[in-house]
């Protein structure tokens, strides 16, 4: 590869070769008499002695490798062919003491030092140089001799991506100057000792983030020389939550720690009368998660050029932790079928799934579902330095075709038009918030936006959805980009009952307006609690400003004339669960209130329906179906017991062991239809798991894992998965059978490795029963006795 070289002409040469002064007869001799079997190229005396007069215009024949230490200039003369690129050697010892080289760079880079300690990098569990951006770092440059501020020139080259470009921030050329300033890239000599340089250098905050390669380039009245690229000197740039003028600046050093350092978290799921929650390793710290992530914007095929700017990247990380259109890093699998790869429930962090597609170098992982994806997204985004949460949403809405409605259609005699029901309401669905400035939008979007990476629509021909400012979705601002619309169907769409009519065509019959968007939930800062952020994302139900963000937004959506018309309702109907719910393996028992609010009788013919389905809101199957005729006294409140029989739903269930109960009827005197759905899961078991032992680094500790089987039917090819950051990586073992309401145990022996608080995660997973994890504390305490 041709190398470029710069014309230095401080003697004020003329002419062709710039310093043609003296010496070239000697040099001439001297190439003459040395033996044969050191020329290696074994080139002509003519050719040599052009080589020394002109290395740029006449190089070594194999001199073309751009990571070699480069030497322009006098001294290139009598370069030595067998010497390090790092420390070259030249023929002129006399020369060779005047010419300005790096001998070597020390980026102070261990862990516990001051560089990664101010830049809050001391937690990554590698060994490379990972800093942030808009702060200033320390570097020591050994060089050949010692420097001269008078006559000797120094500055620093980053580049990063396949085509570095100044003009582009993608290739940086850092200057040494005297005092640093803010907001961009310069260099300061703070210390000097003999032939060493410690350099203070500083970084805009809006630097492009990604892996750089580093290289220095001197200059002195003697030539020109650029340090060998090493690989160990790899500088990882990554955004900056504690500079306030980073983009993605975030005040609060409490959730700093939440939001970017916490490496563990929690995942609800369930619906929003039976809250599940599972713990989730996300392990950005974790060695290699890094260069996955890097690997994973490389992968996107994005230009680095826009890795500045935290809303690119966030978009790019969207669409790349799914896979359909880009190979991204995770398959999402619904049907129930996972036998080409692992089951989603089976997971329990993120690092197992980054290592794999990363070591795979690009090959989707089998298989995830949405807490998957949104666990990754907060891994990935957390490790850039992108402040994230994993959020749940329960009877999180599914629109379609951008009617910012959920639109059920009927037919003549109020059964579900199957073909024509595309929206759905999921029982629960996670994704992520990450926090940013939007300079992009009009003032006051900034703060948290939403990002979804399971995929659902496209945005702009992929599947991504975000970031959407919840500031915007929370006013029915959904002309805001990215992807408004989505969110705020997902959050606070009206349901909408349409009946077909003799003719063809549908009318309004009812509508629910508090169906979608209840108890959006996210780990708490700085706890294990769940807190409830739903005021993030809309008004209070039912007020004035809640209903005028829903007009304001469904202005904008196709069905904008699709408002319920008021009713006069004196009959209502609400389903309700005793306590946590029904276990699984036993009957599920509902009570269903019906309310007479009006001084004369009411005849209600009611349908029940009760299905099996995927917590996407998708119908499996129907497990029973019922019609009841019920009369009510003026002002009557009856309370019917509703019941679902183990038998009619064991050989229908699917993950999440979800259900839904559909009523629907109508009231003869009045015509006033009586519609509304209801979700709930089966509770399943919890592993427990008991820590065996004193917890100490690098010496051996057990945990017992046990699990009693709910269901009155054997369990069939068990598998157990444990892991722990820092305790163990991850293990899956193959258990086989459990017997009917058989208790069973396991003991697992690891090494703890880092110490501290550590949580050990297991689940357990087989056809007949999913969603079974535990969680156990354990505090490594470290080892006094030096036997590491």
């Amino acid at each position: 590869m041709p190398v470029e070289t710069r014309s230095i002409r401080h003697r004020s040469a003329v002419g062709r070769f710039p310093s043609v002064t003296l010496g070239f007869g000697d040099d001439a001799e001297e190439a003459k008499e040395e033996p044969e079997e050191n020329n290696v190229e074994k080139e002509n005396a003519c050719r040599q002695w052009l080589r020394k007069v002109c290395p740029c215009c006449c190089r070594k024949p194999n001199d073309d490798d751009i990571t070699d230490t480069l030497v322009t200039g006098i001294d290139d003369v009598d370069k030595d062919e067998g010497t390090d690129g790092e420390k070259p050697v030249t023929g002129d010892s006399e020369l060779d003491e005047l010419l300005l080289k790096v001998q070597s760079i020390d980026l102070m880079k261990s862990k516990s030092g001051q560089n990664r300690l101010e830049h809050h990098t001391n937690l990554y569990q590698s060994d490379d140089f990972i800093i942030r951006r808009g702060q200033n770092f320390l570097m020591w440059i050994t060089l050949s001799r010692p420097f001269n501020p008078n006559t000797d020139k120094l500055h620093l080259e980053l580049k990063t991506g396949p085509l570095p470009t100044v003009s582009k921030g993608t290739h940086v050329i850092i200057p040494l100057v005297e005092d640093l300033e803010d907001d961009r890239w310069e260099a300061a000599v703070v210390e000097q000792k003999d032939k060493r340089i410690k350099l203070s250098v500083n970084s805009p905050p809006t630097a492009v983030i990604g892996r750089y390669q580093l290289m220095v380039e001197t200059n002195c009245l003697n030539g020109q020389a650029i340090s060998t690229h090493d690989p160990a000197n790899d500088i990882h740039m990554l955004f900056n939550p504690w500079c306030e003028d980073d983009t993605v600046f975030m005040d609060s050093e409490e959730e700093r720690q939440e939001y970017v350092q916490n490496d563990i978290g929690r995942i609800y799921y369930g619906t929003q009368n039976q809250i599940g929650v599972r713990t989730w390793n996300y392990g950005q710290f974790d060695d290699g998660i890094l260069a996955a992530c890097l690997f994973v914007l490389e992968k996107s095929g994005t230009p680095p050029s826009g890795w500045g700017d935290p809303v690119n990247v966030v978009r790019v990380i969207s669409a790349m932790i799914n896979s359909p259109d880009d190979y991204g890093v995770l398959e999402g699998n619904w049907s129930g079928d996972y036998s080409n790869g692992s089951s989603p429930t089976v997971w329990s962090g993120s690092v197992e799934i980054l290592k794999e597609y990363h070591r795979n170098r690009g090959i989707p992982v089998k298989y995830g579902q949405c807490w998957v994806f949104a666990g990754i997204v907060t891994t990935v985004l957390r490790c850039l330095g992108i402040p994230s949460r994993t959020v749940t949403n329960f009877s999180s809405a599914h629109d379609t075709d951008v009617s910012l409605t959920t639109d059920v259609y009927l037919d003549e005699n109020l059964e579900p038009i199957a073909y024509l029901n595309a929206d759905s309401i999921w029982n629960f669905h996670v994704w992520n918030d990450c926090w940013m400035a939007r300079p992009d939008l009009p003032p006051g979007m900034g703060g948290w936006q939403a990002v979804d990476a399971t995929p659902q629509e496209t945005s702009q021909g992929t599947f991504r959805c975000g970031p959407a400012s919840l500031t915007a979705v929370r006013n029915g601002q959904v002309y805001l980009k990215h992807d408004s619309t989505f969110v705020f169907a997902e959050v606070n769409s009206d349901k909408i009952y349409w009946q077909r009519n003799l003719d063809g065509t549908f009318t309004q019959i009812y509508s629910e307006k508090k169906t979608v968007g209840h108890l959006i939930s996210t780990k708490a800062v700085g706890s294990d609690e769940r807190s409830d952020i739903t005021h993030f994302y809309k008004h209070p139900e039912g007020t004035e400003e809640e209903r005028i963000a829903v007009e304001t937004a469904c202005r904008y959506g196709s069905k904008s004339d699709a408002y319920s018309s008021p009713t006069a309702e004196d009959v209502s109907v609400e389903v309700a669960m005793d306590g946590e719910g029904p276990k699984m393996g036993s009957d599920a028992e509902l009570t269903i209130t019906l309310r007479n609010s009006s001084s004369e009788n009411r005849k209600i013919i009611l349908h029940s329906q009760a299905a099996v389905m995927y917590y996407t809101g998708v119908h499996k199957g129907t497990v029973s179906k019922d019609k009841t005729d019920v009369d009510l006294l003026p002002n009557e409140v009856n309370i019917l017991e509703w019941t679902l029989e183990y038998k009619d739903y064991k050989d229908q269930l699917v993950d999440q062991a979800a259900l839904m109960l559909t009523l629907s009827g109508r009231v003869k005197e009045t015509q006033q239809v009586l519609a509304t759905q209801f979700s709930f899961r089966l509770r399943t078991p919890d592993l427990i798991i008991k820590p065996i032992g004193m917890a100490v680094i690098g010496e051996k500790m057990a945990v017992e894992i046990s699990f009693t089987n709910p269901l009155p039917q054997v369990l069939k090819a068990v598998i157990f998965h444990v892991e722990g950051l820092g305790l163990l990586p991850a293990r899956k073992i193959n258990y086989g059978d459990i017997g009917s309401r058989a208790s069973v145990s396991l003991t697992e022996h690891f090494v703890p490795t880092l110490p501290g608080q550590r949580k050990l995660l297991a689940s357990l997973d087989c056809k007949q029963l999913t969603q079974v994890h535990g969680v156990t504390n354990i505090t490594v305490q470290e080892n006094t006795n030096g036997s590491l």
